[in-house]
Parts: C-alpha cells; structure tokens; sequence
C-alpha cells in the first residue's frame, strides 16, 4: 500500500459553530504498533509533537509541544487533558486552542491494515479549516513514514 493509498483526503463540516476535520488513514501495521505511535510520548514525539507530560489515562495531563515553530517565533504549545482513554482503541485529548480536541481512533484489523479514523474539532474559519487539513496531511505523512521506520520523518 502506497503513502498516498494509506491517506484519504480530509474532510472539514461544521457542526453546532464549532469545525470537525476528519481523517481516515489505512495502516499496514499492526494495532499495538499504530496505537504506540498515536497514544505515546515516544510514538509521538517521532510524527507530531514533543507529549510532556504525558499522562496516559482520563484526566491525565498533555502537553503537546511541536518541535518547529509558527510564523510568528513562538513555540506552539498546546496544554490539556486526556479526555477519552480505551487501549488501543480511542485516544483523545483535549488541549488549548487552537486545536482544542483531537481524537484518534482504532478500528480491529480489517485484513492486512488498521484503519485509524482521526477527528479534530476546533473554531476557525474556511481558511482555517482549509490550513488545518493540509497541516494535518503533512503529519500523516510523517506519520506513515515513521510507522515505515524512516526516522527522518521525524518533525524539525
């Protein structure tokens, strides 16, 4: 399966004012090895951001911290909560704007892939909406590369 197989073009609604950008990725990999790269610090800090403290279970404190920074020089922190935990199925967390809530989802293996279904809700507008899924595409990139072992996927 290529990159651009594994990656479905995203998709930006709004519901009740507030935005839902959705992914759905098909992933050649096993569940314990996608669930790794979505639901811990190392899996991460290897296609996203710098998850300290990361605190894996509801209510635990994140800190999402990219390792590049915006236009405007400041590091892009972004500070929450774990707000839906269920092992290799759902990891989601909550963390100032703007990206308020992210949601990773695992479906069981359907043959030789898993699919991970990925929302992000937050408020914006069309441009915004239309900027956070080209940066989104650019992670998945990232992160099926990773998941692939090419450690220069790693962000900069």
């Amino acid at each position: 399966m290529s990159q651009a197989d594994a990656i479905e073009r995203g998709t930006c609604e709004t519901r009740d004012g507030t935005r839902v950008l959705r992914f759905t990725l098909r992933l050649p990999h096993p569940v314990p090895r996608v669930w790794a790269a979505v639901a811990s610090s190392g899996g991460l800090r290897s296609w996203l951001a710098v998850a300290e403290p990361f605190e894996p279970r509801i209510g635990g404190a994140i800190t999402l911290r990219r390792l590049s920074t915006e236009p405007e020089g400041e590091a892009d922190d972004a500070s929450g909560t774990v707000t839906a935990w269920d092992v290799e199925r759902v990891a989601e967390y909550t963390v100032g704007a703007p990206h308020s809530r992210i949601r990773f989802h695992l479906e069981p293996p359907r043959g030789d892939h898993v699919v991970l279904r990925f929302t992000h809700e937050f408020r914006g507008d069309d441009a915004r909406c239309a900027d956070r899924i080209v940066a989104w595409h650019a992670h998945f990139e990232r992160l099926v590369a990773a998941l692939a072992g090419d450690r220069a996927a790693e962000p900069s």
